[in-house]
């Protein structure tokens, strides 16, 4: 049986625990979870108590982060970490460029070398703030074509989102196993350990690093206690652990470089768990989406799944925003989002389709493929959209050929030399917008 054969059957009918921000508890092993005490005298099956805290112990109690493990080895005994190669992968401070206030919009990667696995294929485009000082965000894209074989990631910077886009990935993380599509996202906490197995022969894809506060549901305000992203809907994994004794690669993501150290055993050896800093699937298509019946086009954040708070209300450190499949009834209104200048800056991905208010195939806004609108760029409808919407038979529409979604943030994402300098940049992103001359007529 292949590793991707395999990686499917170990996929199908995964079990999971439902609800965001939960303080889930799961045993692979019945009796492995001690009751009444987190860390008794002699944890039960002869486990290794150990708390992984995603913050502060002060934090106030709905900030909290912080799951209890049970294991079979603690993760103190490792040898110690030494520099290894960053690859393409980059963090902040990013000073390879300055901030650019173009609009600039990219093609899909290129098919990665045979052998590139998702660690490896990671391919920084840019972002903002300073990892160390855990502010800010970067926008990373990813391709592989192998799994990760005895070899494991965590990323003590931040937290990353992923964005699948096309084939489908198993995630093995310490708290368990889960699987993440394209049309899902999957939210792997700042320090999880993980390995990636692909479920086919290749994966492409995006990811959110976020350096600041862990994302979190958005607040409803008056739209109400129902609506959005449900906390239903977000599934964690159950506890899965492997006791295997031969080398394995661990690295670590730390202050915004590679270390790595050969265990001689695999760090995914949680055989219980109970906490709230545990990772997550999300189905988008299960986004309850929340519209005008009346007329105009409301602002894009009510797509709004995840936020990452800041110092100001309101003002985030990064937003996770979905363009998922709904009903248009606008009476009187220009549909597609209008043209706008924003004080975030705006990371914009597809994965599926085509996205509404730009023209698709070849040379336009494909999957894969992105485009950066830094704060107060101005942008909007591409000319073919403004005029096919401008002259549109105003009957209900439904939108669900497409599922595009955008990263968000309020400091400018500075591209990375690489990403500025790459041969899948468009050339003359600007010409879309070319045409939309004068039809004022006093």
């Amino acid at each position: 049986m292949s590793g991707i054969e395999q990686a499917r059957k170990t996929a199908e009918g995964l079990e999971h625990s439902a609800g965001f921000g939960n303080q889930h508890s799961s045993e692979a092993v019945p009796g492995a979870l001690p009751h009444g005490r987190n860390s008794p005298q002699r944890a039960p099956l002869g486990l290794y108590a150990e708390q992984l805290s995603g913050s502060a112990f002060t934090e106030p109690r709905a900030h909290n982060h912080r799951t209890w493990l049970y294991r079979i080895r603690p993760s103190a005994a490792h040898p110690p970490f030494v520099r290894t190669g960053n690859g393409a992968l980059r963090s902040a401070p990013f000073t390879e460029t300055v901030p650019d206030p173009n609009r600039l919009r990219w093609d899909p990667l290129p098919e990665p070398a045979p052998g590139t696995d998702f660690l490896s294929g990671l391919w920084t485009l840019g972002g903002n703030g300073d990892a160390a000082q855990r502010t800010g965000m970067a926008v990373h894209l990813y391709h592989a074509n192998a799994a990760m074989t005895d070899r494991v990631f965590s990323d003590s910077d931040g937290e990353l989102l992923i964005v699948p886009e096309h084939g489908g990935l198993l995630l093995r993380t310490e708290l368990g196993l889960l699987r993440a599509e394209p049309g899902h996202v999957a939210l792997i906490p700042r320090g999880v350990r993980f390995r990636v197995e692909l479920l086919d022969a290749t994966a492409r894809g995006y990811v959110c690093e976020n350096y600041g506060r862990p994302f979190t549901l958005p607040d409803l305000g008056p739209i109400g206690a129902n609506g959005l992203a449900n906390a239903r809907d977000f599934l964690a994994p159950v506890a899965a652990y492997e006791d295997v004794q031969r080398p394995v690669e661990v690295v670590n993501k730390f202050c915004g470089n590679l270390w790595s150290a050969t265990y001689d055993h695999s760090p995914l050896d949680v055989v219980a768990w109970h906490g709230n800093h545990t990772p997550y699937v999300y189905d988008l298509r299960r986004f309850n989406v929340i519209g005008s019946v009346s007329y105009d086009h409301p602002d894009p954040s009510i797509f709004t799944v995840l936020t990452s708070p800041s110092d100001t209300p309101g003002l985030a450190g990064v937003d996770f925003v979905v363009f998922a499949p709904r009903w248009l009834v606008g009476e009187d209104t220009f549909r597609p989002p209008y043209f706008h200048r924003n004080v975030m800056s705006e990371y914009m991905g597809l994965i599926e389709g085509a996205y509404d208010a730009k023209t698709a195939g070849e040379g336009g806004f494909v999957p894969g493929g992105g485009s950066l609108h830094n704060m107060m760029s101005a942008h909007g409808p591409d000319r073919e959209t403004f005029d096919r919407a401008s002259a549109a038979e105003l009957k209900p529409q439904k939108i669900d050929d497409g599922l595009a979604f955008m990263f968000e943030t309020r400091w400018p994402v500075t591209a990375t030399g690489q990403a500025a300098v790459a041969d899948h940049l468009q050339q003359g992103y600007d010409d879309v917008w070319q045409g939309l001359s004068s039809n004022f007529r006093p």
